[in-house]
């Protein structure tokens, strides 16, 4: 951890809450907008959202699963995320959304002609922007709350201990 957190407070809600509330507030509701505003898929919002929480590393991300009309992505979803290229579990949109996620976080200088051409080939312009603000958000914020060691002492939704498995 590297914030210090008064005994007894919740990590997330002090942090982003109490020590910045003007900045930490405005990115919780864009944090939870992107949630409760998706028009896309629950696949390929999980497949782009796994996919920068595995390279952001954050633990709290990794443990999280959306869970949308009370379904959530099979058991496996995340070991496919990470073998995304090959993997025969995704349809096209989900695994360019896997795709556009990596590259995003690590490449977004290569997001060549090529790619944008397969892209608009599946998504619309209102689907594209949309999954654009969704991985902006996953990837400042995960990698945020990584940075700071925050996902370290969060309560995970598995109810494991961050440490444990990770």
């Amino acid at each position: 951890m590297k914030i210090d957190i008064p005994e007894g407070k919740d990590a997330i809600e002090y942090v982003w809450g109490e020590m910045v509330p003007g900045i930490g507030m405005a990115a919780t509701k864009f944090s939870l907008a992107v949630y409760a505003h998706t028009t896309l898929g629950l696949r390929e919002f999980e497949a782009a959202r796994l996919r920068i929480a595995q390279i952001n590393g954050c633990a709290f991300c990794l443990d999280w699963r959306t869970v949308r009309d009370g379904e959530r992505v099979e058991e496996e979803f995340a070991d496919a995320v990470s073998e995304w290229r090959t993997t025969g579990a995704f349809d096209d949109r989900t695994r360019l959304a896997a795709e556009y996620a990596e590259r995003y976080a690590l490449d977004h200088h290569g997001l060549d002609d090529a790619f944008w051409t397969r892209m608009t080939a599946h998504y619309s312009q209102l689907e594209i922007v949309e999954l654009t603000m969704c991985l902006g958000s996953w990837l400042a914020f995960g990698r945020l709350n990584h940075v700071l060691g925050l996902d370290t002492v969060c309560t995970l939704p598995s109810g494991r201990t961050p440490a444990a498995g990770r």
